[in-house]
């Protein structure tokens, strides 16, 4: 019967075959123990000499590390290991003997691990992250559908940039200019104007020089667009989606994080509503915390929010930024029109920031006044505008980057490790 790790514990005190690697192993003279792996999990195989052939025990022994191989034998009982069943190996086949594998078990320098990143990917944390990173994949379709969200995929090439940037890829499209698109989010508004609540899940790419261990070049983003929702109904969307997260994870992923030694603890927290503080009530609290260089009207960096979100253990919402440090399209505010109905979500333990969204302008007259404010060319937004002119309504987005929010959520210290590929300022292989 072949099976695989995961699904091993369904046949317990049965003889099963499994297709996988040697991650690592450990003998004595009467006893090897092989480390395996299969994609689906980790699991020990245990070699006894007295019970299998001297071929069979020489070859456990000799075995060299990420080797592929079928292993057959009996599946036990092990409270001891983190799945709760280890085998009882009777037979190995060797698919594929691999040599002078680089990735040896000692500590290696970052530079050697990202250029073999192809490889790296096989260790057991890494392969804890990717499981995570799944896992907040699987429970983003989850939260939308159930939500009543219609996915919509905007296009990747773009004639127009949503923020309003000079930070973008620039690329020629046979006769004109185009971007690789730094957001979706004009598009989902097109789409929300047509279906309600809509969201996308795709590439989005940033020219920014940063090297900061919060950012990358190239990453995924998460983009809701909500028609006749406000500003309030916007930040309710937002804790109920990242809560559900959370729990997903801390539900399905109990061996990944207990493999990346994370503090669950701080994750159990993690319940509707989040605290929310203003910007201007931001600014106070970072000048009494001894940030003396911080002014109105600037934007916050990592050490500010970092500050922000050590005052709480959930994460924490910033709104109403000032006007002149937000993009174009976002809504003023009746309060105070010097700033906008947007807010920065803050994940706790130093992360950063990890969703923006606003409630967005509707009314088409301030919005042709924006675009000009912004100097921006009126004639590439003009499919926008239309949303503008025919039938506008109040509605409101975000968007989440995923790669930030599977380094909290995983505890993981760069946004590199929870990029199978990441793409960084200098660095473009593998």
């Amino acid at each position: 019967m072949k099976t695989t790790i995961k699904e091993a514990k369904n046949y317990l005190n049965q003889e099963v075959t499994i297709g996988g690697w040697l991650h690592n192993k450990r003998s004595s003279g009467k006893i090897a123990f092989l480390q395996l792996r299969d994609g689906t999990g980790f699991m020990q195989g245990v070699v006894v000499k007295a019970e299998v052939s001297e071929d069979t025990f020489q070859l456990a022994k000799n075995i060299t590390q990420e080797s592929s191989l079928f292993v057959t034998g009996e599946i036990t009982e092990d409270t001891r290991s983190d799945l709760g069943y280890e085998m009882q190996v009777k037979s190995i086949e060797v698919i594929d003997e691999a040599h002078d594998y680089p990735i040896t078990p000692k500590n290696h320098g970052t530079e050697f691990l990202m250029d073999h990143r192809h490889l790296w990917l096989r260790s057991k944390k890494q392969h804890a992250v990717m499981k995570i990173r799944n896992e907040i994949i699987r429970a983003t379709y989850e939260f939308f559908n159930d939500n009543g969200f219609t996915k919509i995929d905007p296009p990747i090439l773009t004639a127009s940039a949503p923020e309003g940037t000079s930070e973008l890829f620039h690329t020629k499209y046979f006769d004109e200019d185009a971007f690789l698109s730094q957001s979706g989010q004009l598009y989902m508004e097109a789409a929300a104007m047509a279906h309600g609540k809509v969201f996308s899940f795709g590439p989005t790419f940033r020219a920014e020089k940063s090297k900061t261990r919060r950012h990358l070049i190239e990453f995924w983003m998460i983009e809701p667009e909500m028609a006749f929702y406000n500003h309030a109904d916007n930040l309710e969307v937002q804790e109920q989606y990242v809560t559900h997260l959370v729990q997903s994870v801390l539900k399905n992923c109990k061996i990944e994080l207990k493999t990346l030694e994370r503090d669950t603890e701080k994750l159990a927290k993690v319940a509707t509503p989040f605290p929310r503080i203003t910007y201007d009530d931001a600014v106070t609290f970072l000048k009494e915390e001894g940030f003396d260089d911080i002014e109105w009207g600037e934007d916050f960096g990592a050490p500010h929010e970092t500050a922000i979100a050590n005052h709480y253990d959930l994460p924490v919402f910033i709104t109403n930024y000032p006007t002149k440090i937000k993009p174009f399209y976002m809504q003023p505010n009746p309060d105070n029109e010097d700033t906008v109905l947007c807010a920065d979500l803050i994940a706790p333990e130093g992360y950063g920031e990890i969703i923006g969204g606003s409630e967005r302008i509707n009314d088409l007259a301030l919005m042709e006044q924006r675009i000009n404010e912004h100097e921006l060319d009126a004639e590439s937004y003009s499919y926008y505008l239309d949303l503008r002119k025919y039938g506008s309504v109040p509605h409101s987005g975000f968007g989440l980057g995923l790669e930030r929010a599977v380094a909290w959520i995983s505890g993981v210290e760069h946004v590199r490790e929870t990029s199978p590929f990441p793409r960084l300022l200098n660095r473009l292989y593998p």
